[in-house]
């Protein structure tokens, strides 16, 4: 195996980490798994907004993040794309978004960045969700959305949203991949 593909591998059990996915799709959103699927997503010139959530194993991530968005995406007005990469298991993917379109910032994760025509309006760092609640994030969110957004929420309907687990593992205790 070459250094890069070595490189490319997840970090994390993709098996353990799946739940944490899994709530993100739920909720109506696309993984963006290679750096192409990023630029399709992103480098759009449309006048379309795009959010993209940089999904990870950490505490703040299970306890806030994913909760508060979930819940965000719940509103009267959402993005018209709501798309996720995920920290040390997507590194192609969440690399070219660093680089490309997110550079000069600096690399979290979690993260909700709002784009559009490929343009930052809007990104909540890590730091910034740190020590939150999900219904400060989601409050968070849905304003950025009001200012932002004119597409017709929520993402999924209130029955729907009423089934979605919540993936609440610690991230120091998910399994390294191959360990």
């Amino acid at each position: 195996m070459s250094a890069y593909q070595e490189d490319q591998r997840p970090t994390y059990d993709p098996v353990a980490v799946q739940p944490m996915r899994d709530e993100l799709i739920a909720v109506g959103f696309k993984e963006l798994l290679s750096p192409e699927a990023v630029d399709s997503a992103v480098n759009q010139k449309d006048d379309k907004t795009v959010l993209v959530v940089v999904n990870s194993v950490c505490g703040c991530a299970a306890g806030s993040a994913r909760p508060g968005i979930c819940a965000a995406l719940q509103h009267s007005a959402i993005p018209d794309r709501i798309t996720t990469v995920f920290a040390g298991q997507d590194k192609a993917a969440v690399a070219r978004l660093r680089e490309h379109y997110l550079s000069g910032l600096p690399a979290s994760s979690p993260t909700m960045t709002l784009f559009k025509n490929g343009e930052v309006l809007f990104m909540m760092h890590r730091q910034d969700i740190e020590g939150r609640g999900p219904e400060d994030i989601a409050a968070i969110m849905m304003q950025v959305f009001d200012e932002h957004c004119q597409s017709a929420g929520p993402s999924i309907t209130p029955e729907q949203y009423a089934q979605v687990v919540h993936a609440k593992a610690c991230g120091s205790k998910i399994p390294l991949f191959g360990a």
